[in-house]
């Protein structure tokens, strides 16, 4: 295991670092890293590092999260409050319409199947948006319009409604019925999630306003709350429906409100876990990635996904269309919203294991989702932000 950690490190970091030099996104060289020494590829990571890699993945998301929350501000939120609701689901929403109108025509499955697909494909990736945006705050790109701030709200809420929408189909497929109380989880979760968060931030908030530790215990603490909002969550399945990543944003967005010279300093001991978190994040992502699959699929997937896209993008114009923003701005959303990753690296398997009809051509195109969509939209963001936003006066 030590091996092949040491063999992640090293290859995301050496891929990553020519991609920058040549002038791509790092996280080309990293997920390819992770297709080369993969199982699909060179075969060099052993089981027991596949077999914990969701786990190492997860912490990494968390990591992201935490650090969205940190940068948040309340006055930011409230310039953009309706449109980042819109965006948890309205983009998404288009997306998997677009797919079950196309795919049936396209790919010659059912509209369920095409639901199910369109569920898998349709998720927003955290992991490539958030820390983009992260730095346009701290560059002051668009901040003025809230334009960073509310995609990075809209991006966390977007994953839990997909993942529900997922279980739905997926069910269906496998012949369950519809069950309408399944989609009170949506709103239920959100809620849970909020709450929970906000509890442990305004908790934690306090017994820093009386208690002063040492900048590492602060750090520890922050994060040890943070595995424990996320074991309440796995505790809690199939019980009640708790979003474990919306609280875990929400916890380090009121603790900065409650704390702020404490988040301050946690907030650079999570800049700095990120600098090692995202190299395992992007290298196990493209670790489970089967190039074969994208390979064998045919120009019909990629016509697909070019399309939904378009989908994808007008529903993001829909919430923007009436927001303080120049039209420049609304362009950067829509082009900002459309990488997928850690969805689809996460769920795109499931169909096939529950043995649906359409498993392999929902892995198939979650693989391809992953291989066009990340390093498009990472490039397209990191190159045109100077062009499309408006750098903030400090």
């Amino acid at each position: 295991m030590f091996f092949s950690l040491a063999l992640i490190l090293l290859a995301g970091l050496s891929l990553g670092w020519i991609c920058k030099k040549i002038g791509l996104p790092p996280l080309i060289g990293m997920i390819a890293a992770g297709i080369l020494i993969g199982p699909y590829g060179l075969n060099f990571l052993d089981a027991n590092t596949l077999a914990i890699g969701a786990d190492l993945r997860k912490i990494a998301l968390l990591v992201i999260l935490t650090r969205a929350g940190l940068n948040l501000n309340l006055d930011d939120l409230k310039k953009c409050s309706v449109p980042a609701i819109l965006m948890a689901f309205v983009p998404a929403t288009c997306e998997i319409i677009g797919t079950v109108i196309l795919a049936p025509m396209i790919l010659h499955i059912t509209w369920i199947e095409a639901a199910v697909l369109g569920s898998v494909i349709a998720a927003v990736s955290p992991a490539v948006v958030v820390p983009r945006m992260i730095k346009l705050i701290e560059q002051g790109y668009g901040t003025r319009q809230a334009v960073p701030q509310m995609i990075l709200a809209g991006s966390s809420l977007d994953d839990i409604y997909v993942i529900v929408l997922f279980s739905v189909f997926s069910s269906m497929a496998a012949g369950g019925s519809f069950q309408p109380a399944m989609l009170l989880d949506i709103p239920v979760s959100i809620v849970l999630g909020l709450a929970g968060g906000a509890a442990c931030g305004w908790t934690l908030g306090r017994f820093y306003s009386k208690i002063s530790l040492r900048k590492e215990i602060c750090a520890i603490q922050f994060y040890a709350i943070t595995f424990l909002l996320v074991a309440i969550e796995n505790a809690l399945t199939d019980k009640v429906p708790f979003s474990s990543l919306l609280a875990v944003m929400t916890f380090a967005f009121i603790l900065k409100r409650q704390a702020p010279e404490t988040a301050a300093e946690i907030k650079k001991t999570s800049d700095a876990i990120w600098v090692l978190a995202e190299i395992f994040l992007f290298v196990l992502v493209g670790a489970v990635v089967n190039v074969s699959y994208a390979f064998g699929c045919g120009l019909q997937a990629v016509a697909l996904l070019a399309l939904v896209l378009v989908f994808r993008m007008a529903g993001v114009w829909l919430c923007v269309r009436f927001a303080p923003m120049d039209a420049k701005s609304r362009l950067f959303c829509m082009i900002a919203y459309t990488p997928k990753a850690t969805v689809q690296a996460a769920i795109g398997a499931i169909p096939l294991s529950m043995g649906l009809a359409c498993g392999q051509t929902v892995l198939t195109l979650a693989v391809l989702s992953i291989l066009l969509t990340a390093p498009l939209g990472a490039f397209a963001i990191d190159h045109l932000y100077p062009r499309l936003l408006t750098k903030d006066e400090r």
